[in-house]
């Protein structure tokens, strides 16, 4: 099959374009027509390849596990489902790849299968539990834990986005007041300072100095952080070795190193879950989760777990052994194994690792305000003593 670009008009009259899979320009014409939509032109763009790379938001994920499994429970067909859903998208993109898993089913094939075509859409662990809920006979019960999944995967998502994006604005707004003082202010007061002719003392020739480097250098100041961020992300992206190093940076930070552990953790720990709960084994939801980390130490780590495990390990003691739990977590797991309840034990590990991510985040939101406070009123302490400090000996002087 080709992709292709197409002109189309509704029912209202609308012109619609969008891309879409077909054989051939009579294969699209039929199949928009089973969209709603009336063939004007098209023209062919690329191959299938290019239409795998759309990626869909984690709110229309949502919105597409919602109303398959809410169908689901009601006994509609798989393929009527996904003709509503289809009918109901905003988005044309989404649209296109209801279609498209449309003409797949019924070709033969099944929801994981159809779901397996649009890797960069549906994603490994998506399609392994949708074939392990075909297999089980339990596909709502796999839908709902993954709309579940997926609204804490948001969720997460808004809080990790507010923990770097506040301390990103006020770093901004230091950033900016410290650059407006160095060059422009700062150099006013210098002249004014030096006139007095007066020694200065250590402080104001200090900040004299700084604020003749930015005046002069500017370009330094400004160039070399941005140069020094595309350098890293240019070595992280070529070299497995500079990858390596900065994920392991990453979790050694103070502070936010270790609220990044527990998220990535929290992430597997769900997903993990969720995967041996639906009866996918523990060698095959280890393999499938390494991928979903984000983060490549920890991702080693997991190898390392699947690996002990295959040799004969204990899950809680190859666990131990990589050292990715803190004891707690290991005990949860133990008793878990002992008792034959692993499912119940890992979600109760991904309920800890949760609540822990929650605390951690707001507990993290509630300090940066004030250290940024500090550091701006230290900022502005120095200057304020270098600026002040010859004027009022000048005075003092005067006076007596």
């Amino acid at each position: 099959m080709a992709l292709y670009s197409y002109k189309a008009i509704d029912i209202n009259g609308k012109i619609t374009l969008g891309t879409l899979e077909a054989t051939n320009l009579i294969d699209l014409e039929m199949r928009l027509k089973r969209m709603g939509l009336d063939f004007i032109n098209g023209t062919t763009v690329k191959q299938r390849q290019g239409f795998n790379r759309v990626r869909i938001t984690r709110p229309e994920l949502i919105t597409f596990c919602f109303h398959l499994e809410q169908l689901a429970r009601a006994g509609v067909p798989i393929i009527e489902s996904l003709a509503d859903l289809r009918d109901s998208l905003e988005s044309p993109r989404f649209r296109e790849i209801i279609a498209s898993m449309i003409e797949s089913i019924e070709g033969g094939k099944t929801l994981s299968q159809a779901l397996a075509e649009h890797p960069q859409t549906f994603d490994e662990v998506m399609v392994h539990l949708i074939r392990a809920g075909e297999e089980t006979g339990s596909v709502p019960h796999v839908l709902n834990n993954l709309l579940e999944s997926l609204k804490w995967q948001d969720e997460l998502a808004a809080h990790t986005k507010k923990l770097i994006m506040y301390p990103a604005f006020l770093g901004t707004v230091v950033i900016a007041v410290v650059m407006f003082m160095m060059i422009y202010l700062v150099p006013k007061m210098a002249g004014f300072i030096r006139n007095m002719g007066q020694e200065l003392p250590l402080q104001t020739k200090i900040l004299i100095a700084t604020s003749d480097f930015f005046v002069n250098y500017w370009y330094i100041v400004i160039g070399l952080p941005i140069l020094t961020v595309i350098s890293i992300i240019l070595a992280v992206k070529q070299s497995p070795a500079a990858r390596y190093q900065f994920d392991d940076i990453k979790l050694r930070l103070p502070w936010i190193g270790a609220i990044l552990k527990k998220i990535i953790l929290s992430r597997f720990a769900s997903v993990f879950a969720m995967m041996y709960a639906s009866g996918i084994t523990i060698l095959d939801s280890i393999k499938t989760t390494e991928d979903i980390v984000g983060n490549v130490v920890i991702k080693e780590g997991l190898n390392r777990v699947g690996i002990l495990i295959s040799e004969g390990q204990q899950v809680t003691a190859a666990f131990q052994q990589v050292d990715l739990f803190p004891p707690l977590v290991l005990r949860m797991l133990r008793v878990g194994e002992n008792t034959g309840a692993l499912d119940t034990a890992l979600t109760n590990v991904s309920y800890f690792y949760n609540r822990d991510v929650r605390e951690s985040i707001s507990k993290v939101q509630t300090m940066i305000e004030p250290v940024m406070t500090v550091l701006i009123g230290l900022i502005l302490g120095w200057i304020m003593l270098a600026v002040l400090g010859p004027i009022y000996d000048t005075i003092t002087k005067m006076k007596t």
